[in-house]
């Protein structure tokens, strides 16, 4: 089974997306034949400045490798040293509706919240599109607010192979349930473009100074507190499992311990959970060429990978003659 996953070098890795999308595809390494990508080209809708993206897709390639993707197991690479992905990307833009791109959920918020509206921001999809049917991808792990994205693809790839016969693989989502969508710290979903992160990597002090900016309620110390819906809770669970997740709940239930206490705890929690990965990454960090060469063999064997596809492709349409 191939398995996609791409994302962003447009800042640094957060606890979203570790637990919607790259926790995912280290544990399917362990079974399924899996693609793992950087999407400098979608950076583009939000970084304009090239020495930053080239320096951000560095650090990208560094924190992924830190976290678990093994290049051994793995096919990793950054998305623009395929260049063919940019030619399906205008081949499948021929069979995408602009009723289809309106319709898209990721657009209308982002241009609602004031991001620029430019073409680049609004076909998007159909760039995911390309880079998912590319490769043949047969599962896309992805966070709640991307399944939309891969129903796109879906109809996209449908509306392709009624033309041309069966030439793409029609792909599916993959979404844990409990961890779908990872809030920030004012309990929206996390995100860079809504400025709610928690770091993954950087300094403990930061990184308890934000955890303490969590949005809570106003409850008096010795009264209980309601754990369900608490946004500390809430990302809290996501590192804790059996008897320490039952004792956190029996904390709030009890009262005596405010929120601050809490946050104390999570940031803790969280420093112990990631403490191998940052060693792994300080390797990483200073061995930049070892990542690069990483990087070099990816982009070779996705291309080769990809070539089949793309061949069928330029026959069908008439671009090859």
């Amino acid at each position: 089974m191939r398995v996609l996953t791409g994302i962003q070098p447009s800042g640094d890795l957060h606890i979203g997306n570790y637990f919607g999308s790259i926790k995912q595809m280290v544990e399917a390494q362990k079974t399924s034949n899996t693609f793992a990508f950087i999407a400098n080209y979608h950076a583009m809708t939000s970084v304009s400045d090239g020495n930053k993206l080239s320096e951000l897709t560095m650090q990208c390639a560094t924190d992924f490798l830190a976290l678990g993707i093994d290049p051994e197991k793995s096919t990793f690479w950054v998305q623009s040293d395929v260049k063919e992905v940019l030619e399906l990307y205008w081949i499948l833009s021929s069979f995408t509706p602009m009723g289809l791109l309106e319709r898209a959920h990721s657009y209308k918020d982002k241009t609602a919240r004031g991001i620029a509206s430019n073409h680049s921001l609004f076909s998007y999809p159909v760039l995911m599109a390309a880079d998912i049917l590319l490769f043949g991808a047969e599962v896309v792990p992805v966070g709640k607010d991307q399944i939309q994205h891969v129903e796109i693809a879906r109809d996209i790839a449908t509306k392709f192979n009624n033309k041309y016969g069966d030439i793409l693989v029609i792909p599916e989502f993959r979404i844990q349930e409990e961890v779908q969508t990872v809030p920030g710290i004012d309990g929206q979903k996390m995100s860079k473009s809504y400025a709610n992160i928690i770091n993954i990597f950087g300094e403990e002090k930061k990184q308890l100074k934000t955890i303490k900016k969590i949005v809570t309620e106003n409850v008096a110390m010795e009264e209980p507190k309601e754990y369900k819906n608490c946004n500390v809770y809430n990302m809290a669970k996501l590192f804790l499992e059996g008897d320490n997740l039952k004792e956190l709940q029996d904390r709030y239930k009890r009262g005596g311990e405010g929120h601050g206490h809490f946050k104390i705890y999570l940031g803790e929690v969280m420093w112990e959970y990631f403490r191998e990965f940052r060693e792994k990454r300080e390797y990483y960090e200073k061995n930049q060429n070892e990542v690069r060469e990483i990087l070099k063999i990816g982009a070779t064997k996705a291309q080769n990978l990809a070539m089949p596809t793309i061949e069928k492709i330029r026959a069908a349409t008439g671009i090859k003659y």
